[in-house]
């Protein structure tokens, strides 16, 4: 009699206890497939080998019957009673795939080495066109010729890996001033809801974890829209706000608008066209809440279609007034 060579244990190959259950089985072999599939681990040998041998492996402990004739047999391996004329013989072993080979006696020793005997044991005969029989799984183009013992594809196979994903979004000056939930459709047709932090700015990147592919994290490349009236200067806000003359040379209160609403802004008497005021804390906030200024930059306006009554005030104002501007000009 010849020693059975070549044993696999199939619980070691696979990393799993003599006691787990089906399902942990299953669990185990679907990672690992995963892991080594020759898709994945393209001119991988080693990744293409380990993947034939966890298919092996699966094939076997995942059908209740195998998986008890392997754990009988594997209590005899390496058994000094393996080798020479008194290898002991097993107890009933049945065939278990599609060909239903009866249940009888089988002699470890018969074979030349461990793929014969599990062949037996799980019901793989060879038919006579070389082809092997009582079996309907699928084969994989990757196995040697020389085994014959077939893995089951599963029926979940490897998703796409993990991949991160970017995505630009344009928003309103104030929309990315407040923040707050938005709704954005991504390439892929898939439509998030995106709840979006305060303060965003041009050029600013938002992680948004587990929104890419497959668990990878989608990542927004923010840009903020240009404002008719606010133009960001870091944390400041600069804005121009018009005065009539009267305003100009009087003073007193106007409206100013804000990111927040118009608010009221005293002018000084005899402000000038280009001279800038601040309102404090009403600019840009940044990560830790604290806000920019804001600086408004005051234009006189002259009127440009007037009532009679205006145009008899001005007149009179005209005749009247002591400022002299172009004094200093004519000498």
């Amino acid at each position: 009699m010849q020693n059975l060579q070549n044993f696999r244990d199939y619980y070691e190959i696979l990393g799993v206890p003599k006691n787990a259950t089906g399902e942990e089985i299953k669990k185990v072999y679907r990672r690992l497939a995963r892991q080594y599939h020759p898709d994945l681990n393209p001119g991988n040998k080693a990744a293409e080998e380990k993947f034939k041998d966890i298919g092996e492996a699966y094939e076997v402990l995942s059908d209740a019957a195998k998986r008890s004739q392997y754990d009988q047999f594997s209590r005899y391996w390496k058994q000094k009673g393996f080798v020479g004329n008194k290898t002991p013989k097993s107890k009933s072993w049945s065939g278990s795939g599609n060909g239903g080979a009866s249940t009888k006696d089988v002699d470890p020793g018969q074979f030349s080495d461990f793929e014969s005997f599990i062949n037996q044991v799980v019901g793989i005969g060879n038919r006579k066109d070389g082809r092997n029989e009582g079996t309907s799984t699928n084969t994989d183009p990757f196995r040697s010729p020389k085994t014959r013992v077939e893995y089951t594809v599963p029926k979940n196979p490897p998703r796409t890996p993990r991949r991160d994903i970017e995505a630009r979004l344009t928003l309103p000056l104030e929309k990315a001033y407040q923040g707050g939930k938005e709704r954005i459709r991504l390439e892929d047709g898939r439509s998030l809801e995106v709840n979006m932090p305060p303060g965003m700015v041009t050029g600013q990147t938002i992680r948004l974890r587990n929104q890419g592919i497959n668990g990878g994290d989608l990542y927004l490349k923010i840009t903020v829209e240009p404002h008719p009236l606010f133009k960001l200067d870091g944390l400041n806000i600069y804005c121009q706000v018009p005065v009539t003359p009267c305003e100009a040379v009087l003073g007193g209160q106007v409206e100013a608008p804000t990111l927040d609403g118009p608010v009221k802004m005293t002018i000084p008497p005899g402000v000038r066209t280009g001279q800038r005021l601040r309102l404090a804390n009403k600019g840009y906030p940044n990560d830790n809440g604290q806000r920019g200024d804001q600086l408004v930059e005051i234009q006189i306006v002259t009127p440009k279609n007037l009532t009679s009554e205006e145009r008899e005030l001005y007149q009179k104002l005209r005749e009247i007034e002591s400022f002299k501007p172009r004094a200093d000009l004519i000498g």
